[in-house]
C-alpha cells in the first residue's frame, strides 16, 4: 500500500516564556493551527500554515478570508506558503500568476505584508531549492500587519539543520520597552522602499 505523505505544523513557546493560551484552532489535516493567548502580557495571535502544494495559493487566500475574525494587527502569520509572493521571490525572476496577485490583493485588503520584503525590498534570498527545477524561491514567509511594522527590528533568513528549508529569524522591539525612544517616533527609511507606504504617504498629505 502506497504510503502518503501528511501535512503537519506546530507551533512551539519556550517553558521559560510568560505565556498565557486563550484558544486554539487546528486543521485535522495539519495543514494549519492558529493560537491567541498573551506572552509578557501583551496579546498576540500565531497562525502558521502549510499549504498544499497544488492550489497552494488559493488555499491560504481562503484560510485569510474564512479566518479574518482572528485576524487583527496582533496577528503573526509565519510558514510555508509553497508560494512566492513576488517576482523578488524567484531565482528565475519569473512573474506570479493571477492566483498569487488575488492573494496579495486579499493581504494587502486585510492590512498585512510580507515583513522580509518590506525590510529587505531589494534583497534577494530564498528558503528553498527544488532539485526538480534547479531553481532557488522564498515560499516560507513571515506576515504581519502594516500598522506593527514598527515593532519589527529585524529579520532574516537563516540555515536549518533539520529541513530542507531555510528559517526565518525575526526580533521585535517589545512594545513599551524601548528606553531610548520612549517619547518619541522613528520612520523607518526602509518602508519608503515600499510602494504601499509611499502611495499612503500621497494620499495623507494631499
Amino acid at each position: 500500500m502506497e504510503r502518503k505523505k501528511k501535512a503537519g505544523v506546530a507551533i512551539l513557546i519556550s517553558d521559560k516564556t510568560d505565556f498565557q493560551k486563550r484558544t486554539i484552532k487546528r486543521d485535522p489535516e495539519g495543514h494549519f493551527i492558529i493560537l491567541k493567548g498573551r506572552i509578557h502580557q501583551e496579546d498576540i495571535n500565531i497562525v502558521n500554515i502549510y499549504a498544499p502544494n497544488i492550489g497552494a495559493s488559493k488555499y491560504t487566500k481562503k484560510i485569510l478570508e474564512d479566518f479574518k475574525k482572528d485576524m487583527d494587527s496582533n496577528i503573526n502569520i509565519v510558514g510555508d506558503f509553497n508560494t512566492p509572493l513576488s517576482k523578488m521571490d524567484r531565482s528565475s525572476k519569473q512573474n506570479i500568476n493571477k492566483d498569487i496577485v488575488a492573494l496579495n490583493n486579499t493581504l494587502d485588503e486585510m492590512g498585512f505584508t510580507d515583513i522580509y520584503r518590506t525590510l529587505h525590498p531589494k534583497e534577494a534570498k530564498y528558503t528553498f531549492f527544488s532539485n526538480v527545477h534547479g531553481t532557488f524561491s522564498k515560499i516560507d514567509h513571515m506576515i504581519g500587519h502594516k500598522t506593527s511594522l514598527n515593532n519589527f527590528k529585524k529579520i532574516e533568513i537563516i540555515p536549518s539543520i533539520f529541513s530542507d528549508h531555510k528559517g526565518l529569524k525575526r526580533e521585535t522591539n517589545p512594545k513599551g520597552k524601548n528606553p531610548k525612544h520612549s517619547k518619541s517616533w522613528t520612520l523607518n527609511s526602509m518602508l519608503l522602499n515600499n510602494e504601499w507606504v509611499k502611495n499612503d504617504i500621497r494620499e495623507a498629505i494631499k
